[in-house]
């Protein structure tokens, strides 16, 4: 009895406290709400592609609970912009079961609380306004006297998208891949839509979903300006007796118009240098005649995957490699002449040289600040391990670095790593001419490797000393005016650097080593 006469007293007590409360009694608003920003900024999206959420913050700073009487957009059910306010989704015009996303009625809000609105967009380039290809609206809150709005702004762009076809019966087009069928698609030089897809220009973006695949015979030209973003697990892949050439040139302005330009379609500032953000250019085994010049690759897995070409070399010309999971470069029994080569920031190597092959690189910069102990800026090797922990081995027929800056986090950025049953094949002592590498031979345990004999000729090596970059945490590999590198190169005919720099030549005749003409950092 006296167990039920507490239970009964304490519910007594909660009625009581609950019935004194006014905290629930709701007032309209009085238009003096806070927000956390005036104008929510959606970053450029894709014609017709969702954007990212954005969050807009809604405070009530009185003492007062109140009821704001409506909170919706300003193009009403037209609006290409829909929300979540405080996790509702808002009236059900359609008869869906569906919140809409556009308007809400009685929405309360404590007092001294704040409730979240989230934002997305998702809208046609033809909707938006003409000269400056904005879309705009505005969030309401209220009405009359009492209304309080926040503007909404995004940049649409129109693009060319290229995606795998649709098959029928819930089916897709596919591409063989390691023996494999892909998500992918062959390029069409007569699409519907896209015309000639076997040419890419500069008049807008190219949007790849999937792996886009050149077959034997075609050849896929990129043309200078042109801009392409990859979608998460897509890319693009040169087939057996394919052809890639892309033909970007220098830039006279920061908009960088010349430059050939692929990455992801994250168009967030927050996504311009997330490492990962899709697959590879995949050379394969069989590609013939491949030319890349002016082409800067960013936040892919792999930027080059270079398998094997066709028994010719390959030429890259004024490249840019930055944030790449694993590799920057990964060629395999490759052939590749490269000049004004820039990678920096991966997760294993700036440039992987396996399996053997034939490479000549000439004022490049390989540096690597990944936070990884075992991360190399350049690695050369010429043999695999199969099933059964035996070596396969291959011709490293020649690898020849000249006036490039080997470089980054690690005690050595540099290492050869030769078959033990190499006898077998040819293996061409890799050679290093007027370069700066960073290499710490601790406890001499290269000293008697005749492979790194080059690493005590301080005529042609610069060991260790920093090269004075700007900033590799940014992507900015330029050397300064106190750099080691500055003038210690040979003179290789090689007349401007990765920007359209001139090459000059100091008294002794010499040019500065690695990518870049040397500048005088600001202060």
């Amino acid at each position: 009895m006296r167990k039920i006469f507490l239970v009964l007293f304490f519910i007594g007590i909660s009625i009581s406290l609950t019935s004194c409360r006014e905290d629930f009694v709701f007032s309209a608003s009085k238009g003096d709400l806070a927000f956390s920003k005036d104008t929510v900024y959606l970053d450029t999206v894709f014609t017709n592609i969702g954007s990212s959420t954005y969050t807009l913050k809604v405070y009530n700073k009185s003492n007062t609970d109140i009821k704001i009487p409506k909170i919706q957009l300003g193009k009403g059910l037209l609006s290409k912009y829909r929300m979540t306010v405080d996790g509702m989704t808002g009236e059900d015009n359609d008869d869906n079961g569906f919140g809409d996303g556009q308007i809400f009625n009685d929405v309360e809000l404590l007092a001294k609380d704040s409730m979240y609105i989230f934002i997305e967009v998702t809208a046609d380039v033809a909707i938006a306004n003409p000269t400056d290809f904005l879309y705009t609206d505005q969030i309401l809150f209220d009405s009359g006297a009492n209304q309080q709005k926040v503007e909404l702004v995004t940049l649409i762009q129109d693009a060319y998208f290229l995606y795998p076809k649709d098959l029928g019966s819930g089916t897709t087009e596919t591409i063989p891949i390691g023996g494999q069928d892909a998500y992918g698609f062959y390029l069409d030089d007569s699409d519907p839509v896209n015309g000639n897809e076997y040419v890419w220009g500069n008049d807008k973006p190219y949007v790849v979903y999937g792996y886009a695949a050149v077959p034997t015979g075609k050849t896929l030209t990129v043309q200078a300006g042109a801009r392409v973003h990859f979608h998460a697990d897509s890319g693009l892949i040169i087939g057996n007796g394919g052809s890639l050439k892309v033909q970007g040139n220098n830039s006279s302005t920061e908009a960088l118009e010349n430059e050939v330009i692929f990455e992801g379609d994250r168009l967030e500032p927050d996504f311009s240098d997330v490492p990962g953000q899709w697959g590879t250019i995949w050379l394969t085994a069989g590609s013939t005649a491949n030319e890349i010049d002016h082409l800067t690759i960013k936040n892919a897995i792999i930027g080059l995957l270079i398998d094997s070409n066709d028994g010719n070399y390959m030429t890259i010309k004024n490249t840019q490699i930055y944030n790449s999971t694993n590799m920057g470069i990964y060629a395999k029994t490759a052939k590749i002449k490269g000049e004004n080569i820039v990678i920096n920031y991966a997760g294993q190597y700036a440039l992987a040289c396996t399996l053997g092959g034939a490479y000549e690189f000439k004022q490049c910069t390989f540096n690597n600040n990944w936070s990884n102990s075992k991360q190399l800026a350049v690695l050369i090797d010429n043999y695999y391990k199969d099933d059964s922990n035996q070596q396969v081995a291959f011709d490293l027929e020649q690898a020849d670095f000249k006036n490039c800056i080997i470089f980054g986090s690690n005690q050595v950025e540099l290492f050869l790593d030769k078959s033990s049953i190499s006898p077998e094949t040819n293996w061409t002592s890799p050679t290093f001419t007027k370069c700066q590498i960073r290499f710490n031979n601790t406890n001499n345990q290269f000293t008697n490797n005749p492979d790194y004999a080059f690493i005590n000729d301080t005529n042609e090596i610069i060991k260790n000393q920093q090269p004075d970059f700007l900033d590799v945490y940014t992507n900015k590999l330029v050397i300064g005016d106190h750099s080691d590198a500055k003038g210690f190169g040979d003179d290789l005919g090689i007349t401007l650097d990765v920007i359209g720099t001139p090459r000059q030549l100091n008294d002794l005749n010499r040019v500065d080593i690695g990518a870049y003409q040397h500048i005088i950092f600001p202060d």
